[in-house]
């Protein structure tokens, strides 16, 4: 089991990024907070989580074994995927979702795409008794100066829920000419859900 990566982080993209541990470049994939954390051509540790396939093996990287282990958790529920815990992750940290459940707010969950009414109502059960512990103090990444970029989980959440880069990009901007105070909240699932709305839309 691969439980920990650190190395230089040789590229980052909206959904991924490539760490090089020993001269091999490892690829893995994260949550918009994660990636927004890394910088190209620094050193990270990221905590990873293995998934195993059939027909595949995926890394799934975490900024610190809090959110690691929240994915782990999430993904244990039945039917809910890494795809799906990527997304969870983006929009809310490991203490908002612990905050959230023991809240039962329902709310909170569906702001994330692809979790309505009746996902939000069985995950909230299923977690109840799996999210109590305390948060583990953050460790390895440290996120930016000023906050984590707003576009950059919206977009990430975006790519890790199957809308490619351009198409994010041109919601992206259609959002920002036609609802600019929505952008000017500053609220990431506020954002989502309204680029998430164009792209609708659009298709």
């Amino acid at each position: 089991m691969i439980s920990i990566l650190r190395g230089e982080i040789e590229s980052v993209t909206l959904s991924s990024a490539v760490i090089l541990v020993g001269g091999v470049g490892l690829e893995f994939h994260a949550p918009a907070p994660t990636l927004a954390a890394l910088r190209t051509g620094s050193e990270a540790t990221v905590y990873t989580s293995l998934v195993v396939r059939e027909d595949s093996l995926t890394l799934y990287g975490f900024i610190d074994r809090d959110t690691r282990t929240a994915f782990e958790i999430i993904t244990s529920i039945t039917g809910v995927g890494p795809k799906l815990g990527l997304a969870v992750l983006s929009v809310h940290d490991a203490d908002s979702l612990r905050r959230a459940v023991s809240r039962e707010d329902k709310a909170a969950l569906q702001a994330v795409p692809g979790i309505g009414p009746k996902s939000a109502a069985r995950m909230l059960l299923e977690l109840k008794d799996k999210l109590k512990a305390p948060a583990l103090m953050q460790e390895g990444l440290l996120a930016p100066t000023g906050g984590t970029d707003v576009k950059i989980q919206v977009l990430a959440a975006l790519e890790a829920l199957g809308w490619n880069e351009r198409e994010a990009e041109k919601a992206w901007a259609a959002v920002e000419a036609d609802q600019p105070e929505v952008m000017a909240s500053d609220n990431v699932s506020t954002v989502l859900k309204t680029v998430l709305q164009s792209l609708s839309r659009a298709r």
